[in-house]
C-alpha cells in the first residue's frame, strides 16, 4: 500500500488556490491508487512552534540528560519525520508570500531537517537520507514565478534535494489576483494536474 503525505501550509484556509491544486492531485492520486493511504499535515491550521534556541538546545543535549520539556520539544521533530519516512510520495502546496514560502512551512522544514535522521554529513559535504518522491503545487497573485522575485520555488527546490527527496513535478497557478489571466492559469495548471 503506498502512502501520501499532503502538507498544506495557505492562511487562506478552503480558500487556497494552492490547496485547490493539491486537492485535484490527491483525487487524481487515489484514482491510481484506490487503497492508497493519505496523511494530511496542516501546517497553518497546526502550526509548530517557531525553531527557537530552545529546540536547538534541546536536541543538542544528550537524550539521557534532557527535561521533560525538552524531551517534549524533540518529540515534535521526532514525530513529522517519522511521518515523513512513511510515505512513498510527498506533495506540498505553498502560496508566495512576500517572494518566499510562509513562516508555517518554513518551520515545519526546519523540524525535519535534522543531521543523522534526514541527511548527514560526510567529507565531501552532506548527503540527503531520504528517497521520496515530491510534487509542488504553488500560486500567486501575480506571475512570479521564474523571475527574480521567485524565492520561493528555488528555496523549495534546494531544500528537499538537500534531504534526497526527488521532486518530480512542480505546478505553479500566478495571476490570482489578475482577474481573467488568473483564472485561466488556474484551469491550465488544473489540466496538467489531471494530465499526470
Amino acid at each position: 500500500m503506498k502512502t501520501l503525505l499532503r502538507i498544506d501550509s495557505s492562511a487562506s484556509g478552503q480558500n487556497s488556490t494552492s490547496r485547490q491544486l493539491l486537492d485535484e492531485f490527491v483525487a487524481n492520486w487515489l484514482q491510481k491508487n484506490p487503497s492508497g493511504k493519505v496523511i494530511a499535515r496542516d501546517v497553518d491550521a497546526n502550526p509548530l512552534p517557531h525553531y527557537t534556541h530552545e529546540v536547538l538546545g534541546s536536541l543538542f543535549t544528550p537524550e539521557e540528560q534532557r527535561s521533560d520539556a525538552q524531551k517534549a520539544i524533540v518529540a515534535v521533530g521526532d514525530t513529522l519525520i517519522k511521518e515523513l519516512k512513511s510515505a512513498d510520495v510527498i506533495a506540498i502546496s505553498a502560496p508566495i508570500y512576500n517572494f518566499s514560502i510562509p513562516s508555517t512551512l518554513k518551520s515545519y522544514f526546519d523540524y525535519i531537517s535534522r543531521a543523522g535522521e534526514t541527511f548527514k554529513y560526510t567529507e565531501t559535504g552532506p548527503v540527503g537520507l531520504l528517497s521520496n518522491e515530491a510534487y509542488v503545487f504553488t500560486s500567486s497573485g501575480s506571475f512570479l514565478e521564474g523571475t527574480p522575485y521567485d524565492h520561493q520555488m528555488p528555496y523549495i527546490k534546494t531544500f528537499l534535494s538537500f534531504l534526497g527527496i526527488n521532486l518530480v513535478e512542480t505546478f505553479t497557478a500566478g495571476g490570482q489576483a489578475m482577474g481573467e489571466a488568473g483564472q485561466q492559469a488556474l484551469e491550465k495548471t488544473k489540466a496538467s494536474i489531471s494530465a499526470l
